[in-house]
């Protein structure tokens, strides 16, 4: 299993908001996410544009703690924030569509993100009653483990006429043996009431309607009104050489 990496950004607000953030990325650790942290990977002596660079660069994702003085920092380009911003920025122009940054909102107020990142989603911790809601949703974004999963897509319920007709066989045969049944019930009658035939039809009336329309169309039939249906010579010579009549 692939351990993700993520950086954990953020500004020196206030001791009580590093220990929140010092918190916070020890217990992504405790879920299976290597967080990187200053306060853990940074000491005397190192060098920190270095340290930024290297932790924007390895990582998978970039975890940005919005506070309001994080977002002026970001907006006015000062300070280490500054600096992760010039980097972070570069990339995204590289990938423009990149879910890499994920902003994460730690303010009382109205929820500001820095100018950069005004499009992206941001998961809101503003709240510590929400906490585990925004925990659960953010470690589950990190590891690609979404709370209700897409559904596969079904195939069309819907085909062409042509389709259905050759699943059924051939069409227009079955729509000339029950004219023609009906025909040679009749006797003494040349043209076949539409409604007659139209009810005892098996399908639907939309598809016996197009039917007959092909039949007409291929000289089968005649309709010399919308309510008699007339078998021409054509299509009782259609009958006989398909073995519908003898």
């Amino acid at each position: 299993m692939t351990i993700p990496r993520v950086f954990v950004s953020y500004s020196h607000d206030s001791q009580a908001h590093k220990q929140w953030v010092l918190e916070f990325a020890t217990r992504l650790r405790k879920v299976g996410v290597d967080a990187s942290l200053d306060q853990w990977d940074l000491g005397p002596g190192d060098d920190i544009p270095h340290f930024m660079e290297r932790s924007l660069a390895t990582a998978d994702r970039v975890i940005m703690v919005c506070t309001e003085n994080y977002v002026q920092k970001a907006n006015a380009g000062t300070g280490g924030v500054g600096y992760e911003k010039m980097i972070v920025t570069s990339d995204l122009m590289k990938t423009i569509d990149s879910n890499k940054v994920i902003p994460v909102i730690r303010q009382g107020g109205r929820p500001e993100l820095p100018t950069f990142l005004k499009s992206k989603l941001y998961i809101d911790f503003s709240r510590e009653d929400q906490f585990e809601e925004s925990f659960d949703n953010l470690t589950r974004s990190i590891h690609n483990a979404p709370l209700f999963q897409k559904p596969e897509i079904s195939n069309s319920p819907f085909e062409p006429v042509a389709a259905a007709f050759k699943r059924t066989g051939d069409p227009q045969l079955e729509l000339m043996k029950h004219l023609m049944h009906t025909f040679e019930q009749m006797r003494n009658r040349e043209y076949i009431p539409y409604k007659y035939v139209a009810e005892r039809w098996p399908g639907s009336r939309a598809m016996f309607d197009i039917l007959l329309e092909g039949a007409k169309d291929s000289g089968l039939i005649r309709m010399p009104t919308s309510s008699v249906i007339e078998i021409t010579i054509k299509g009782k010579m259609y009958a006989v050489e398909n073995k519908i009549v003898e």
